[in-house]
């Protein structure tokens, strides 16, 4: 099999100064995110919101820890790389890491889903779908951007799903929780419906669910600060338990959900137990409601994003490998950028062609129906 360059199924982008500024509705302008210079550094501040968040905190692909630790105190968006935010310089940083084309994430927008004014929320996320139709648009072909919808409502979801398809993007990112009810509610099922209609894949990323926010990545409820990284994969998980035994799968089979950044090789095992709790709950296994066990909807239903997750490589005999998509988590601290090849030389060495051409290419343009990819 021809060696492709690899898709990104998880990048990001720094929002630049004019973001919400430029682009968001008149009557908050005045309060839009923005970058504000405190104590010799750059920071996001965000009105309503009492953390800041440090322009180093979502640039810091390529660094060692002690050198990302030096940028926090000091780094200003004249530093960020133009990349970050620049789809013609980004090119440039794609090309380095052997990187064809990237699904495009939002990073400010993450802490936006925190927010506790909806309204506010909404007009922060409309403002970044219009400057990200910007961004994508200067390098077609090998950009291709996630919306964000707030989910005010149901009926709003829907208008931004249907708004987002028209724009040319390709999923949408979603709010890790809903204001009204729970995700499994039946009441969902009409926006549920929408996106299996747009073929759009819904985008749960972490640090956007009240569980696994930004707030809680640094600080641990219990010992070690680092003990709080360990804990951001929760939420994701709380999302597939919540869509697999609330029968949203069971109701729409050809839903999409995509669980971003938060690793597979925990997958075996979070199937396995889901399936033994079923054991547990009925004779026969089976959940009221499901007609298949928990790990033929989760087989099915949902992608996982990962980067140096070499686990899920050497587990693949245990997932259905079309399910899985590499990404580089660039320009964020955790991206293997630029040294994703050698990575991917190392961690995906034991795949066959047909199983590493799934894994970093074909997987990624079949969800999202990508257009030919060179």
């Amino acid at each position: 099999m021809q060696t492709q360059r690899a898709i990104s199924a998880d990048s990001h982008i720094v929002e630049p100064p004019n973001c919400y500024v430029d682009f968001i509705d008149p009557k908050y302008r005045d309060i839009a995110p923005r970058i504000e210079h405190h104590d010799g550094r750059d920071r996001y501040v965000i009105e309503g919101m009492k953390r800041s968040v440090p322009l180093a905190f979502i640039d810091g692909a390529g660094m060692t820890p002690s050198e990302r630790q030096q940028t926090v105190r000091s780094k200003t968006f004249a530093d960020v790389r133009p990349g970050a935010y620049d789809p013609k310089a980004r090119a440039a940083d794609m090309d380095r890491d052997g990187i064809a084309a990237e699904i495009i994430y939002a990073s400010l927008g993450m802490v936006l889903y925190a927010h506790p004014d909806m309204a506010y929320r909404d007009a922060c996320m409309k403002a970044y779908n219009r400057w990200l139709e910007s961004f994508c648009g200067g390098l077609p072909g090998r950009l291709f951007g996630l919306a964000q919808t707030s989910v005010t409502s149901v009926d709003a979801a829907i208008d931004d799903f249907r708004r987002a398809k028209e724009k040319g993007f390709v999923g949408m990112m979603m709010a890790g929780d809903p204001v009204h009810e729970d995700y499994d509610h039946p009441d969902y099922d009409a926006l549920w419906e929408c996106a299996v209609d747009l073929d759009m894949p819904l985008c749960f990323h972490i640090l956007t669910a009240k569980r696994g926010t930004m707030e809680m990545a640094f600080k641990a409820e219990r010992g070690h600060h680092l003990n709080a990284f360990m804990g951001i994969i929760r939420a994701i998980q709380d999302i597939v338990g919540l869509f697999t035994l609330g029968g949203v799968f069971e109701r729409h089979p050809k839903l999409k959900l995509v669980c971003a950044e938060a690793d597979a090789g925990w997958l075996p095992h979070y199937m396995y137990r889901m399936d033994h709790a079923a054991s547990t709950f009925a004779d026969d296994g089976m959940v009221p409601g499901l007609n298949k066990l928990p790990s033929d909807y989760i087989k099915q239903n949902v992608w996982a994003t990962f980067q140096d997750d070499w686990v899920a490589f050497k587990t693949i005999d245990l997932m259905n490998h079309k399910r899985l998509l590499w990404a580089n988590d660039f320009p964020h601290s955790d991206s293997t950028w630029p040294k994703s090849q050698e990575l991917l030389a190392e961690h995906a060495g034991s795949l066959t062609a047909q199983q590493r051409h799934d894994i970093l290419r074909g997987n990624v343009i079949d969800l999202f129906n990508l257009p030919p990819v060179e």
